[in-house]
């Protein structure tokens, strides 16, 4: 595995040809992304956290020390597209892409497929199993061009659901810090008329003093 660091964008490259990761590891780095690249697309899912295993003696880190599985690791960094071949032994970049989609966590990573093979039947299929794009081989700069769209379309969406969760949240919050002043408000009001301290009348008047929020969380005095 090779990496590189200090990019807005990180791609996880995937294909059993080490002339063709090469060539798309350069593509993307002249593109400034970050670069992640393996040789299978078994050791693409353990590198997403999707399957554990030991040890991979190929696996690579920066500091050229052999990779642990670890999902710490897989955190550390975030991949923002996949690009994988689509011929590849034991598990093809198809399944890959199968495996991506049906995952919770993963599917709404884009994935790209690559292939030597211009088989019409085959990029239809990958098309409707949800990859982006199917690029022919040898991938080009200007395919390379077509990626940051996809990424930049995903970062999107997840700002967009990160702001509905944080107004979801504070709604949450205002909506307890209001029943729990009622609690208490309906306590203490109980708790002095059983004392014969308030008649109906005082206990409306001192509802009226207490605090309220409205619904910007704004404390008003009625």
């Amino acid at each position: 595995m090779v990496m590189a660091a200090d990019s807005k964008f990180h791609v996880l490259a995937v294909d059993d040809s080490l002339i063709d990761r090469k060539l798309i590891e350069r593509l993307l780095k002249t593109s400034s992304y970050q670069v992640t690249t393996v040789d299978s697309g078994s050791k693409a899912l353990e590198f997403l956290g999707l399957i554990q295993e030991h040890q991979h003696t190929n696996f690579k880190s920066p500091s050229n020390s052999s990779f642990s599985s670890s999902n710490n690791h897989h955190q550390e960094v975030e991949v923002n597209l996949i690009i994988t071949d689509y011929c590849m032994p034991g598990m093809t970049g198809f399944d890959l892409l199968k495996k991506v989609k049906e995952s919770t966590s993963l599917r709404n990573i884009p994935v790209v497929i690559m292939s030597s093979e211009n088989v019409p039947s085959r990029i239809s299929r990958c098309l409707e199993e949800g990859a982006e794009e199917f690029f022919l081989k040898p991938v080009r700069l200007c395919d390379v061009n077509k990626l940051k769209p996809h990424m930049m379309k995903t970062r999107l969406k997840e700002d967009q659901n990160q702001e509905e969760e944080e107004e979801t949240r504070t709604e949450i919050e205002l909506e307890s810090v209001e029943e729990q002043q009622q609690e208490e408000l309906e306590f203490e009001m109980k708790s002095k008329k059983r004392k014969g301290g308030m008649d109906g009348e005082g206990v409306e008047a001192e509802r009226r003093r207490r605090r309220r929020f409205d619904n910007n969380g704004v404390a008003t005095v009625i």
